[in-house]
């Protein structure tokens, strides 16, 4: 449980500071090619590449999830309990069920 909710947390601040990170380096001329933009280029171009990043870092964190073994985790019994009545409980009437109801 630990392990997933620093994965959720590392994942969260990456999401904070790369965009952040990739504007602060459009607006200083940190990245090769910046100089020669009009600043309306450069603010289309920071704000796109902003925006992937933060979409790179989602991908990351979905590639990590489904990484995560999934047989360490157990179910909880009373959840599986309650779901197990409430499908038989909304069973779908058979048509002979529905001849006797006409």
């Amino acid at each position: 449980m630990i392990g997933v909710i620093n994965k959720f947390l590392i994942a969260t601040i990456c999401m904070l500071v790369a965009p952040m990170a990739v504007l602060y380096g459009f607006n200083h001329k940190l990245f090769p090619g910046s100089t020669h933009l009009s600043p309306e280029a450069m603010n289309l171009w920071s704000g796109i590449v902003a925006v992937i990043s933060v979409n790179v870092v989602i991908a990351f964190y979905i590639y990590m999830a489904m990484k995560e073994p999934s047989d360490k985790h157990e179910p909880d019994p009373k959840f599986l309990a309650d779901a197990k009545a409430s499908l038989q409980q909304h069973e779908p009437n058979t048509s002979s069920d529905r001849a006797k109801q006409e």
